[in-house]
């Protein structure tokens, strides 16, 4: 018995060495089988050898516990593949860490059996899958972190019960959070975010006690903010950007005596913003240091109740909401902030001095509201300040130059504000300043000079302004420059060379200049640029070949210039191209075929300019094409079947060229197409009857083609201008007045004419042969006779008695009715207007009196009889015919005129069967009249811009835009008509020249004009403002006393935030929550700027279109570039 007791206590030992040993080979096992289901790409695991004496402590990213893993961490290594389920044979394990390599797979619910592990760390990796159910058996599971994978489906209800820390966020959950969270007591952190988690916020994570950080981030979570979030006494950060909830912000939460970052932005939230946010109002000491309430639709703040405001606030962040009223003073006090940014609001007033309190201020952003005034001086005080943007204000007077004093600016923003003089010179202090923005204020002189020795800019911006001279070579300096834009100045001169040295350069905007000569081939050279316009200038040469070396370019824009030469072939290797505009220049030669390998252009437009050949089939490759304008050339060909293929094509512009063959019947393909131009061409055949089939075409012009057949009847009924069809003499059916049986008909007809003709003239040529034949017999006989009498004395000549061969100068006919397309004479329009009867005068102007024409085939024109004593005949038909040519979709169209005795002048247009806008307006005033809803209002204004914008384009000004002269077609499109006339009534002597002219009606006309007589493109852009806000208030120019118009009753109301009394009758309906009530507000700025007191103040007609269009843009706005630039369906 002794030995066996000896032998046991000697044996144990081994027993025990065996015991371990085989529990080792077991984890030798897993390792290797998860080291087995891995792609390693740089060899991380290559030193995982089994035989190794201390395998698998010693392995790398293994650690151990006398003798058993207890951890695995191998984060970083590119591991790749999925995760072996015999990882669950590590029973020991305490933590896992495989975050940031390339797993993919789901997450094996067999880790569920190792129960001991504490910490779980997946995060980023590729795993996809449900996170398992299982995963709540580890109950001893603290950190749970499997963020920025690929999981999906909804979030477990049952969680292990100790965690503390848990992070899914940056998956693809959905559904809704658990309640059930709130029963993992111990919580510290909570990060959903990015998810696609749904429903409200569970009030019941209120009890979680411990919970120190909640992020709730980018879901789709609804309802409000619970306010039983108050109870989380511990929490520090509180995030839930960009959800949809709404409701008011429970003022206790911001009151949590540890909370120290609260975002809420990008959501609902309305109300006001309670003051615990900016001030402790509690016995805790204050600790909310950072707020983001960005992007909601907060009105006002909640000041505090007393006058002091103890706060560590230094993030606060309220910019995009709707926030109203003037700068609240007692937010001066909370002197800890270092950055504010209320930009895009409806703040007004100005900015108080004791802005400058602020002294810890680093960033300052006020853009985008209605501040007015000067920017205080005390600001200066802000030592720290490296942001002030104050950009889109109303700020007034010169540029502050004690901004230069502040010499720690990075960035500087101004414009868009009524800033006039010169850039102060003290700006050459800001040597650490990034970014200077200046655009669109009222700056004067030559180009700051100071600026120059700024070499740390990198954006600088001074477009639209009133600069000029030349651009110095010197602003090659500013090598770090990324985006130079000196747009809508007034710089003439050449480009200098020197921008070469801007190599960092991606954006370069010189458009609307005066700058001329060829550009510098060094332009060429710079890598980066992306953008590149330059339109509306005066530049010349050829089209550069050497952008084509600029791979990176996206934007192009060389249009309005004096460019020749040809495309470059080249420009097909510009493989990142966006946009392509070189209309309005003198480029020649053919399409290259080769643009077709920029396969990502959107826009590309070649319009009126001198290219020739045929269209190339390559375009269809363009499969991103939204906008084809190659109008205003000579190309020749058909059009190719091909360019269906570019399915995304929105504008296609092929008129006035020289285009035969049919149209493509492939054309219905472009499902998104809504703007077709194909007139004035040659082309022929019947419409194809699928065009009526595209479901977006707004507009459809095929006139002046040599296209026959019927219209298809629902084309005809959907587009119902006869315009859009007229100069096809093949054409017929509904617009037009032709019906197809009289076609028919006249086809029979004129094989019948033809051949009697034909029988006639061979019947009349053998007359002619047989009279020959019998006057040579005669002849012949006669002096036969005298030879046989012997006469040796003539017969003395007889007086001729036939008659002259021409026609008298009555029958060559008098003055004729010309019309340009219609055939009509001057006796069917005297019988039209029943002799110029008075019961047909539809209107009296200054001009003369338009009377109605109703012709017997049931067409009806406007016939305009200009009073006597207008130009000679000779004078009066060359203005008449130059008259004729300005044609455009939102004006009245010359149709024909007649220059006759005794001094009669008429002039023929379309009849406008619904009246004018006078007329209109006046009827809406009423209950019982029309009602004019804001997008009927806005197409009207946006028709009369469009028109007035297009006269300006061809040098022409219209002197008296009113309502009277703004008439409605079938359609109710506007037409703006009296335009053009002053020529064709100047009297011939010059004492009565000078009174002839028109330079507007009283309540319309601008004061300059009433001064000089004179009118302008300025004075125009006057009376269009006058126009714009009667036909948004209802007001008439004239209601007003001497000493307040509509423009100063207007500003008034605004001031006074009395916004509902701008509002005509017929827009009481709209909604102040809705994008209408901005748009309307938006017109009403477009009216003021319209009518500012300095002509030089005042926007241009094309200028006005592009802010009309971004007032609402719907499909109700046909066009996609520039409105004023397309032709007249006409």
């Amino acid at each position: 018995m002794p030995v066996l007791l000896l032998l046991l206590v000697f044996c144990a030992p081994l027993l025990t060495c065996a015991d371990r040993t085989a529990v080792t080979v077991v984890e030798i096992q897993a390792l290797t089988s998860f080291k087995l289901n891995l792609h390693d790409p740089v060899g991380a695991l290559d030193g995982w050898d089994p035989t190794s004496p201390a395998a698998p402590c010693d392995w790398r990213g293994v650690a151990c516990m006398n003798g058993r893993v207890t951890e695995l961490r191998l984060p970083r290594l590119q591991l790749g593949g999925r995760l072996s389920d015999r990882l669950s044979e590590l029973r020991m394990l305490r933590k896992i860490s495989l975050r940031s390599n390339n797993l993919n797979g789901t997450v094996p619910s067999s880790l569920s059996k190792c129960t001991l592990l504490r910490s779980l760390f997946l995060q980023e990796n590729s795993f996809t899958g449900n996170l398992p159910t299982e995963i709540a058996n580890l109950t001893g599971l603290q950190i749970l972190n499997v963020a920025l994978n690929r999981l999906s489906g909804s979030i477990p209800g049952l969680l292990p019960l100790g965690l503390k820390a848990l992070d899914l966020s940056s998956n693809a959950f959905s559904g809704e959070i658990p309640s059930s969270l709130s029963n993992l007591y111990q919580l510290q952190l909570i990060n959903l975010s990015y998810n696609q988690l749904s429903g409200e916020i569970p009030a019941s994570l209120g009890e979680l006690q411990q919970l120190q950080y909640l992020w709730l981030d980018h879901n789709l979570l609804g309802g409000t903010l619970p306010s039983a979030l108050a109870n989380c006494s511990a929490l520090l950060h509180l995030s839930v950007d960009g959800n949809a909830l709404t409701g008011v912000i429970p003022s206790a939460i911001s009151a949590l005596p540890r909370l120290q970052v609260m975002s809420l932005s990008q959501n609902n939230f309305t109300g006001s913003i309670p003051a615990s946010v900016f001030c402790n109002g509690s016995v805790h000491a204050p600790s909310l240091r950072i707020v983001h309430l960005s992007f909601n639709g907060f009105v006002d703040f909640v000041g505090p109740e007393m006058s002091t405001c103890i706060s560590v606030l230094q993030v606060l962040d309220i910019q995009h909401n709707r926030i109203r009223g003037t700068f609240p003073l007692w937010l001066t006090n909370v002197t800890t902030l270092t950055v504010l940014d209320v930009s895009n609001n409806a703040l007004f007033g100005e900015v108080p001095p004791q802005l400058g309190n602020l002294f810890k201020l680093e960033v300052l952003k006020m853009a985008n509201n209605s501040f007015t005034g000067i920017i205080p001086v005390e600001l200066k005080k802000c030592g720290f300040l490296s942001v002030v943007d104050f950009e889109g204000n109303e700020f007034g007077g010169e540029v502050p130059s004690f901004l230069g004093d502040v010499t720690g600016l990075k960035v500087l923003s101004l414009g868009g504000n009524h800033f006039s003089g010169s850039v102060p010179v003290s700006f050459g202090n800001l040597s650490y300043l990034e970014m200077l923005s200046l655009w669109g204020n009222r700056l004067t002189g030559s180009m700051p000079e100071m600026i120059m020795s700024l070499t740390n800019l990198t954006i600088l911006d001074l477009s639209g302004n009133k600069f000029t001279g030349q651009v110095y070579a010197s602003i090659g300096n500013l090598n770090k420059l990324t985006v130079l834009n000196l747009s809508g100045n007034g710089f003439s001169g050449k480009i200098p060379s020197s921008l070469g040295n801007l190599f960092k350069l991606t954006s370069l905007d010189l458009s609307k200049q005066n700058l001329s000569g060829e550009l510098p081939l060094e332009l060429s050279g710079l890598p980066s640029l992306q953008v590149v316009a330059l339109q509306e200038n005066k530049l010349s040469g050829d089209v550069p070949e050497g952008f084509s070396s600029l791979t990176s370019l996206q934007y192009v824009n060389l249009s309005s210039n004096a460019f020749s030469g040809s495309i470059p072939e080249n420009y097909g290797f510009l493989r990142s191209l966006l946009v392509l505009s070189l209309s309005g220049n003198d480029i020649t030669g053919a399409i290259p075929s080769e643009i077709g390998n920029c396969s990502g252009i959107e826009i590309l437009e070649l319009g009126s300019n001198s290219l020739v050949g045929r269209i190339p089939a390559d375009l269809s490759r363009l499969t991103f094409l939204r906008v084809l304008d190659l109008s205003g050339n000579t190309l020749t060909g058909d059009l190719p079947e091909e360019i269906s293929k570019c399915s995304g094509l929105t504008t296609l512009l092929v008129d006035h060229n020289h285009l035969s063959g049919d149209i493509p019947g492939s054309l219905w393909n472009l499902a998104n197409l809504t703007m077709l131009d194909l007139s004035a061409n040659n082309l022929s055949g019947k419409i194809p009857s699928n065009l009526s089939m595209i479901p977006g075409l707004v507009f459809l012009n095929v006139s002046g083609n040599n296209l026959d057949g019927e219209i298809p009847p629902t084309l005809g009924f959907r587009f119902s201008n006869p315009d859009v069809f007229t100069d096809n003499p093949g054409l017929c059916g509904k617009p037009l007045d032709t019906k197809c049986e009289d076609i028919n008909n006249g086809k029979d007809r004129k094989r019948m004419i033809v051949l009697v003709v034909v029988v006639a003239c061979g019947a009349f040529v053998l007359v002619l042969f047989c009279c020959f034949y019998v006057f040579s017999l005669l002849r012949w006989r006669k002096r036969l006779k005298r030879g046989v009498s012997g006469e040796k004395k003539k017969s003395p000549a007889r007086a001729s008695s036939g008659t002259s061969g021409g026609r008298s100068s009555t029958e060559s006919g008098g003055p004729k009715l010309v019309m340009f397309n219609t055939k009509v004479t001057l006796a069917e329009t005297t019988e039209a207007t029943r002799q110029f009867d008075e019961e047909n005068v539809l209107s009296r102007t200054r001009y003369g009196l338009v009377f109605k024409a109703c012709y017997n085939d049931g067409m009806v024109l406007s016939v305009r009889r200009l009073q006597d004593g207008s130009l000679d005949e000779n004078m009066f038909r060359k203005e008449a015919e130059s008259l004729g040519k300005v044609k455009h979709r939102n004006l009245t169209v010359l149709r024909g005129y007649y220059a006759g005795p005794p001094d009669m002048r008429l002039l023929v247009y379309d009849y406008m069967p619904n009246g004018n806008l006078a007329t209109l307006l006046q009827e809406a005033s009423h209950q019982d009249g029309h009602v004019l809803n804001w997008p009927m209002r806005h197409l009207i204004a946006l028709g009369i811009a469009r028109g007035l914008g297009f006269l300006h384009q061809s040098s022409m000004v219209h002197g008296n835009v009113k309502p009277q002269n703004v008439l409605f077609d079938a359609d109710f499109e506007a037409h703006l008509s009296d335009f053009g006339l002053e020529k064709l009534t100047v009297a011939t002597t010059p004492g009565e020249a000078s009174t002839s002219a028109s330079v507007g009606t009283l309540g319309y006309v601008s004061p300059e004009a009433v001064l000089t007589g004179e009118a302008t493109k300025e004075s125009d852009v006057y009376s269009f403002g006058i126009v714009l806000l009667e036909l948004l208030t209802g007001k008439r120019p004239v209601m007003f006393t001497q000493d307040e118009d509509i423009v100063k009753w207007v500003k008034k109301q605004l001031q006074r935030g009395q916004i509902t009394e701008l509002l005509e009758p017929g827009l009481l309906e709209l909604d102040p929550e809705s994008s209408e009530w901005e748009e309307f507000l938006l017109g009403v700025k477009v009216g003021l700027l319209c009518t500012a007191p300095d002509p030089l103040d005042r926007p241009t007609m094309s200028d006005i279109v592009f802010m009309l269009e971004g007032c609402r843009v719907g499909p109700d706005i046909p066009s996609s570039a520039d409105p004023t630039s397309q032709p007249s369906p006409a």
